[in-house]
């Protein structure tokens, strides 16, 4: 089974940066998808950002031209590089995987890493 763990959360200043990491156990990690939701308390999860295995990427309208998800098969880890940050971008940050994006909310998760935007 997959296991997908999650870090680079943490404390960061409206318009600051984070980069979260995610890396993935096992050897089907180049041929899958990878995406990057999203929990705001009280609110329902969303898609922030994927990747296919292609390298094509999708974001919400609400991260475009902040967020950039790239990813290092040779690692097995993707990332998410979050600029110019938001007190709205505060939230749990999720790592799935999955076959393709359609299908990620299906897929693994990772356990999830906290990201406030706070002054």
């Amino acid at each position: 089974q997959v296991q997908l763990v999650e870090s680079g959360g943490g404390l960061v200043q409206p318009g600051g940066s984070l980069r979260l990491s995610c890396a993935a156990s096992g050897s089907i990690f180049n041929t899958y998808a990878m995406g990057w939701y999203r929990q705001a308390p009280g609110k329902q999860r969303e898609l922030v950002a994927a990747i296919s295995s292609g390298g094509s990427t999708n974001y919400a309208d609400s991260v475009k031209g902040r967020f950039t998800i790239s990813r290092d098969n040779a690692k097995n880890t993707v990332y998410l590089q979050m600029n110019s940050l938001k007190p709205e971008d505060t939230a749990v940050y999720y790592c799935t995987m999955g076959p393709n994006i359609a299908t990620l909310m299906f897929g693994s998760w990772g356990q999830g890493t906290q990201v406030n935007v706070s002054s």
